[in-house]
């Protein structure tokens, strides 16, 4: 692994050796170093300050509806995780058991959080009591543990940073509607923030939450046609608040349960971004998440006068609103130009003594690698103008490739040619969970979400008339 004082360009081909590439990007731009546990990541600055953003753009977006931020222990008894039978079935695998602590052995095991359906519900059960209490709606930014076998940063590690909200209702309807608005707001966070667009819609049974009665997905195609599956909402019925007493006094006097449903992204949107809109030389950021937004980089900075005007201009930026860093050190100009472009910021303002003198400044853009020269008095109007270029360039290309890489089959060697090809392959399925498991068998393929229009005549596998249209795509 390089040194952070030896700057390496190279990286894979993104073309022929896709995993490789990313696993070069995420290291060679600090975004993430190796843990000494394995399985398990270190989120560096610059990859934390990405996260920062997404946290900062989404919990706004939660407060406005209504939201309230908390914090759940880290350590859940054993006995919370077995009151929901399908609950602990799914996660058994991934469960991570703490039995001993202080030198003594734990009367009770504890597990350590996979996900938080069990503490949440406990004390729901102890907070709500009359329906004057409802909606209870909770969030939480924490980290969870799953222990994973195979590891890739961002994308499936053993620890992992993530949100996830859950809230209570007094009826069905209401919980429902809840799981779906949530859906539509990672919907317009992973376009407007992410640039990145995406498919929704329901999970099938095998593919839905452990315990959940319907789960909701937001799929996003990936540069290699793979999908990642980038978001998820669920509706939980009263599986829980039966299974955790969350019960409340109605109106009319009656004790009932109450309705429940959850959300989450995590970590992995990080992933999703640098696999939607990277390229052969690197990160290629959204600007509403790019820990920096402009770098500005002095040329022949020994010429007078050139150092300050870069500093005024940095001032002038960063008073305007944007994240700006002025590279000052006594690297080459071209070394600066690499680093910054393979760290993917959106904007490069080149400055010297030519473009001071002509009242100008050369504005190379990290999207189309393409350099312009704008007027220098109106650097903030110009900077603002290009960076919402620059959002919407990405999503356009993005949403052109989705798009094109969405293909219809009607049988299993039509799909398997889909997915062989980088695609998304739309095709009929009968419902029946013998022929779900026949597609990963076949064409290595899962199905990611099902279309909201029944528009297959048959089933891709038997044949039979098709209950749904189905997105069937591989995954990571």
């Amino acid at each position: 692994m390089a040194k952070d004082n030896q700057f390496v360009s190279q990286i894979a081909d993104i073309e022929t050796d896709f995993p490789q590439w990313y696993t070069d990007v995420v290291v060679k731009t600090k975004l993430v170093d190796y843990g000494p546990v394995k399985g398990t990541m270190v989120i560096r600055p610059y990859g934390y300050a990405i996260w920062e953003n997404i946290q900062k753009e989404l919990d706004s977006r939660f407060k406005a509806m209504g939201v309230e931020n908390a914090y759940f222990p880290l350590l859940i008894p054993m006995s919370f995780m077995t009151k929901e039978a399908e609950h602990v079935e799914g996660f058994a695998p991934e469960v991570a058991v703490v039995t001993h602590a202080g030198g003594a052995k734990l009367e009770e095991p504890l597990v350590v959080r996979p996900t938080s359906e069990t503490i949440i519900g406990y004390m729901m059960g102890k907070w709500v009591e009359s329906w004057r209490d409802l909606p209870l709606r909770q969030n939480q930014w924490c980290n969870v543990m799953r222990w994973e076998k195979t590891t890739r940063p961002f994308l499936r590690t053993s620890e992992f940073l993530w949100q996830e909200g859950h809230s209570v209702f007094a009826t069905g309807e209401e919980a429902e509607t809840e799981t779906l608005n949530m859906l539509r707001l990672y919907e317009e966070f992973a376009k407007n923030v992410l640039c990145m667009p995406v498919l929704t819609g329901r999970k099938t049974e095998k593919e839905k939450f452990a315990g959940a009665v319907a789960t909701y997905g937001m799929e996003a195609m990936m540069h290699d046609g793979k999908s990642l599956q980038s978001g998820t909402t669920h509706y939980m019925g009263q599986n829980f608040a039966k299974a955790f007493g969350v019960q409340f006094t109605g109106k009319d006097g009656v004790l009932e349960h109450g309705y429940t449903m959850s959300y989450g992204v995590s970590t992995r949107l990080i992933g999703a971004l640098i696999m939607t809109h990277g390229d052969q030389r690197g990160l290629v950021l959204p600007p509403p998440v790019a820990p920096v937004q402009v770098v500005i980089v002095p040329i022949a900075a020994k010429k007078e006068g050139v150092t300050e005007a870069c500093a005024a201009l940095c001032g002038r930026l960063q008073k305007a609103g944007f994240r700006v860093k002025l590279d000052d050190s006594e690297n080459s100009p071209g070394w600066k130009f690499n680093e910054w472009e393979m760290k993917g910021v959106p904007i490069r303002i080149e400055l010297g003594p030519r473009d001071i003198e002509n009242g100008k400044m050369t504005v190379f853009r990290r999207d189309t690698c393409e350099k312009n020269e704008l007027d220098l008095a109106a650097a903030e109007r110009e900077t603002g103008a290009s960076l919402a270029e620059i959002s919407e360039n990405l999503y356009r290309k993005a949403e052109k490739r989705m798009h094109e890489r969405i293909v219809d089959a009607d049988t299993l060697d039509g799909l398997l040619k889909g997915v062989d090809g980088g695609n998304f392959v739309r095709a009929g399925w009968c419902g029946c969970r013998a022929c779900e498991d026949k597609v990963k068998e076949f064409a290595q393929a899962t199905a990611r979400v099902m279309d909201k229009e029944n528009s297959a005549q048959k089933c891709v596998v038997c044949g039979k008339p098709s209950v749904h249209t189905v997105l069937f795509a591989r995954a990571y």
